[in-house]
């Protein structure tokens, strides 16, 4: 089964201290026991380097910590799906038409990601906005 991991997800199972680290951390270790395929996007890898170097988790995460996390935890685990340009654009036109403004594009970013990768399951903490963005996915989103 191919799973999409959205940033969130990648970020509790790299982070003791955060509240969904247990079952974030159960989901990548059914990537790494080759019990299910695990899928990211290069702007997940993005994010999940940002929100690491900037949240004020205690201890803090350095910039080479994060890049650690990434290269060693969770790269070698997952497969990477790239968008296009043009999947950006229309990622974007799909919130401006909808009216969703902000972080939401993120988020409709990760499921043009997981919808490009053929994916399953698409794991995430903020089910409700990934199901509004994307209805028609609804039955594929889930929490870990």
């Amino acid at each position: 089964m191919k799973v999409y991991f959205d940033s969130a997800v990648l970020i509790a199972c790299s982070v003791m201290d955060h509240p969904h680290h247990h079952p974030a951390a159960a989901a990548l270790a059914l990537v790494r026991d080759k019990k299910i395929e695990g899928w990211l996007s290069t702007h997940a890898m993005a994010e999940v380097y940002a929100v690491l170097t900037r949240t004020p988790f205690t201890p803090r995460v350095s910039p080479s910590e994060a890049w650690q996390l990434l290269t060693q935890n969770i790269l070698p685990h997952f497969e990477v799906t790239v968008l296009s340009a043009k999947d950006y654009q229309d990622a974007i036109h799909g919130c401006a038409t909808q009216g969703w403004t902000g972080g939401r594009v993120y988020d409709a970013l990760h499921l043009r990601a997981a919808q490009k990768a053929g994916c399953d399951q698409i794991y995430t903490f903020n089910v409700r906005h990934f199901q509004q963005l994307a209805p028609e996915l609804a039955n594929l989103i889930r929490t870990p």
